[in-house]
């Protein structure tokens, strides 16, 4: 077979670049429109009906021109169990990438819940409910708060965890909530009862 002109060659390696270039327009469309549908999924749901109330922050890095690094405590209720509030503690970068909203944040984040009055469930739920969900970075890691019951015990527990889209974060903490008494209400639910 004779060896094709060099002017043919050249022009085929220019349509096949144009394909190409195509093919990534195309694809880096998809993708920009598959990563929107997965926020959009990500932040729907009955963890995403509540924002927690801000307590205090308390710097702990101090910036130059920028935002200090701080801790920030916020409190939130249980949606499906009145009489239990949780409050934790996560960092917020500061610095040029806090002050855009574009810092990835660490996954060290502590919580404590307590009963706060009379606890009543207000339908049935299954173990590991999230309760809260928050973004922690531009798209895939989160923050959020599970509910579990201990019906041994009749105590509800609260485990807040950090994860990536691709690899969970080992980095948790838990607490726990006795179902207990409280004023002229002697009548104690019993959380398993209420699980799925």
């Amino acid at each position: 077979m004779p060896p094709r002109p060099l002017r043919t060659s050249f022009a085929a390696a220019r349509l096949t670049a144009a394909r190409l270039a195509a093919a990534d327009i195309t694809l880096a469309r998809l993708a920009a429109a598959g990563l929107a549908l997965f926020a959009l999924v990500g932040l729907a749901g009955p963890a995403a009906a509540q924002e927690p109330d801000l307590v205090f922050r308390k710097s702990t890095v101090w910036k130059f021109l920028t935002p200090d690094d701080k801790l920030a405590v916020y409190g939130i209720d249980d949606p499906m169990v009145e009489g239990v509030a949780c409050h934790y503690t996560q960092p917020e970068k500061g610095g040029v990438k806090g002050m855009l909203g574009v810092a990835e944040e660490v996954s060290d984040i502590s919580i404590a819940c307590r009963q706060v009055g009379p606890i009543r469930f207000k339908g049935k739920m299954e173990q590991g409910d999230i309760v809260y969900r928050e973004s922690r970075s531009l798209i895939f890691k989160k923050m959020q708060i599970v509910r579990g019951c201990d019906a041994k015990r009749n105590v509800l527990v609260y485990l807040v965890y950090s994860d990536r889209l691709i690899e969970g974060s080992p980095k948790n903490s838990t607490t726990s909530v006795p179902i207990m008494p409280w004023g002229a209400d002697t009548e104690i639910p019993k959380c398993g009862d209420f699980i799925k």
